[in-house]
C-alpha cells in the first residue's frame, strides 16, 4: 500500500528514541522530510544525521518542550528548513513525574498537555496551507482505565484524547485530520519499562503479567499505527483514538 507520504513534511516531538524515533524513521523511509526535537543535543544530532541519510530533508533542535518560546521556535524553524508542515506528531510525555505530588501535576500539565496544545497552535498556519494536513496526538491506555500510573499521568492522558477529538471536529471543515493513539506498555532500550525492569523488578513482573500476549509492545508496533493514521492513506479517519495495547485493557471503546 502506498501511504502517500513521499515529499510530505513531518514534525515529531520527542523524536530521538522510542516511539517517536521509530515513527520518525518510518516517515523518512516513506520519503517524508522529518524534523525532531528532544532535550539531548547529541541524540538530536544523531537522529538528524540518520534521518538525512535516507535521502530526505531532516532537521532537529535540542529544546525543552515545556518552554513555550523554545517549542514554538522549533516549529517555525522546522517549517523553514523543510519547506512547510504537513503532519504533526505530538509525542513527548512527562512519565518520569512518577509521584502524586503537585510537582507531578504541573509537569504533566506543562509537558503532556501544553506541549501538545502549543505545538498544534504553532503549526496550524502551516497545516492550513497543506494539501494533506494531519495531527496525531500520542496518549496512553492510562487515559482510558485506572491503572498503577499516577493520577496526574492518567488524567492528562485522558485530557489529550478529549482534546484530540474536539480538535478533530473543529478542524474537519478545513480538512485537517486529528487523531490520537493510545499505546499500552511499550518496552524499548532506555525507556521507562527498561528502567523499571532494572530498578523495580516486582513492578515490572506485575505489569508484564497483565499483558495477555505475555509481552509488551515494541516502539515499532506503535510507530506503525501513528504513521498510518497520519498518512493520506487514512484520509477519512478523524477523531479516532487508536488503542494499540495487545488486549491489555478491558474497557469497551464504544
Amino acid at each position: 500500500m502506498d501511504l502517500g507520504l513521499k515529499g510530505l513534511n513531518v514534525l515529531v516531538t520527542g523524536g530521538t528514541k522510542g516511539i517517536g524515533r521509530r515513527a520518525a524513521d518510518m516517515f523518512a523511509d516513506e520519503g517524508s522530510n522529518v524534523s525532531v526535537c528532544a532535550r539531548n543535543a547529541a541524540e538530536v544530532k544523531d537522529a538528524v544525521a540518520a534521518l538525512g541519510s535516507k535521502n530526505v530533508k531532516s532537521f532537529g533542535q535540542a529544546i525543552d518542550v515545556g518552554n513555550k518560546a523554545e517549542l514554538e521556535g522549533w516549529v517555525h524553524e522546522s517549517a523553514t528548513a523543510l519547506g512547510g508542515i504537513d503532519i504533526v506528531i505530538a509525542n513527548v510525555s512527562a512519565l518520569a513525574a512518577a509521584e502524586d505530588t503537585e510537582e507531578s501535576w504541573r509537569a504533566e500539565f506543562e509537558i503532556d498537555m501544553m506541549h501538545t496544545v502549543r505545538t498544534v497552535n504553532a503549526a496550524l498556519p502551516y497545516l492550513e496551507a497543506s494539501k494533506s494536513p494531519s495531527i496525531v496526538i500520542v496518549s496512553s491506555v492510562s487515559g482510558r482505565e485506572i491503572d498503577f500510573t499516577t493520577p496526574a499521568y492518567g488524567a492528562f492522558k485522558a485530557a489529550l484524547i478529549h482534546y484530540a477529538h474536539g480538535l478533530a471536529h473543529k478542524l474537519a471543515p478545513k480538512l485537517i485530520r486529528v487523531n490520537s493513539v493510545s499505546p499500552g506498555n511499550v518496552y524499548f532500550k532506555d525507556g521507562i519499562w527498561h528502567f523499571i525492569e532494572k530498578n523495580m523488578p516486582d513492578l515490572f513482573k506485575q505489569a508484564l503479567a497483565l499483558n495477555p500476549t505475555g509481552r509488551m509492545a515494541t516502539a515499532e508496533e506503535i510507530g506503525k499505527g501513528i504513521v498510518f493514521l497520519a498518512s493520506p492513506a487514512s484520509s477519512f479517519t478523524m477523531g479516532t483514538n487508536l488503542v494499540i495495547d495487545g488486549a491489555l485493557t478491558k474497557g469497551v471503546q464504544l
